[in-house]
């Protein structure tokens, strides 16, 4: 980090109090300068994202290390960045995007960034706080009283099929009394032998823990999902309509194509899922509607595509 950059960012004398503070921030904050090269990454940051400071300082974020997407499946790094855009036009701006994990999940999280100035008002660079966007704490709450009650699969740590199966009914209760809809996600990893096989078991069960973690970031806080068995997940999906069921479907689906883990060597292994969505129907039975969510995850799988059963 060169001097004269460093002293538009921490004043000097206080950079170690100022360090120190943004460090005890449960918030990602980076700064960059106006070629976007990081000259500050703090705690809260790599809490987040699982990269230290010494691997990322001095690097530029134009390098598309933690690969921000918008809920559209856009590379903001390459496309529409914050911090470009709050450089350019001196306005403060805030995004709801996903971040790759260093373990190659996708974590939601709430940026903001705005320009950092000299004294003289000229903008030297920039700011960013980055704060985690997943209701981590009603998550936090839920597992725990998911612990309690032994509903909580053992591997990932999400919902298992028990409590899978008393939320479905619960939801299928609402909807034949309120007539509230919702529908289910059939989701299904795929080339899960594959990896067992060529990588071992223990990449496997990081493959599974890891689409969990994704699949938990690409729905909304008030859907449930877990694990359904082996490699099967299944999400329950509250107040939605046809569309934007298989609008969700097809984030999930966006989302885990860029989910990675790594193999014993440090290489990423590709991950990639199948997804069937059924919207509830009038006189059906939980199980007839996981069924026809399964039916349409194994058409998806010789298809290709997400679609309405109306289609």
């Amino acid at each position: 980090m060169e001097p004269k950059e460093e002293k538009h960012i921490l004043p000097p004398g206080d950079s170690i109090f100022y360090k120190d503070l943004l460090d005890q921030m449960s918030d990602g904050v980076y700064f960059v300068d106006r070629e976007r090269r990081i000259l500050y990454w703090n705690e809260g940051a790599f809490r987040l994202t699982g990269y230290k400071a010494e691997e990322l300082v001095g690097r530029n974020c134009q390098e598309d290390i933690l690969c921000h997407m918008d809920r559209a499946g856009r590379r903001l790094c390459k496309e529409e960045c914050p911090l470009t855009a709050t450089m350019r036009d001196g306005d403060k701006h805030e995004a709801s995007v996903f971040l790759r994990h260093k373990q190659g999940r996708r974590v939601p999280v709430l940026v903001r960034a705005q320009p950092l100035r000299s004294p003289d008002g000229v903008i030297v660079g920039a700011i960013e706080i980055f704060s985690d966007n997943s209701a981590q704490n009603d998550v936090r709450r839920r597992t725990e009283a998911l612990e309690r009650l032994a509903f909580l699969d053992h591997l990932t740590h999400m919902p298992n099929r028990r409590f899978l199966e008393m939320t479905l009914l619960t939801a299928l209760s609402e909807y034949q009394v309120h007539g509230e809809p919702f529908g289910v996600l059939s989701i299904d990893l795929n080339g899960f032998k594959a990896i067992n096989d060529k990588f071992g078991h223990a990449c496997g069960d990081r493959a599974i823990q890891e689409s969990g973690k994704s699949l938990v970031g690409a729905l909304r806080p008030t859907d449930t999902v877990g694990r359904w068995g082996g490699d099967e997940f299944l999400a329950i999906v509250r107040n939605v309509h046809a569309e934007e069921l298989k609008m969700l479907a097809a984030r999930c689906v966006s989302l885990l194509a860029r989910t990675s883990v790594p193999s014993e060597d440090g290489k990423p292994i590709s991950m990639s899922i199948s997804v069937g969505a059924a919207l509830v129907k009038a006189d059906e039975s939980a199980k007839e509607l996981v069924e026809r969510a399964d039916k349409l995850m194994y058409e998806y799988k010789t298809k290709g595509q997400i679609r309405n059963e109306a289609e």
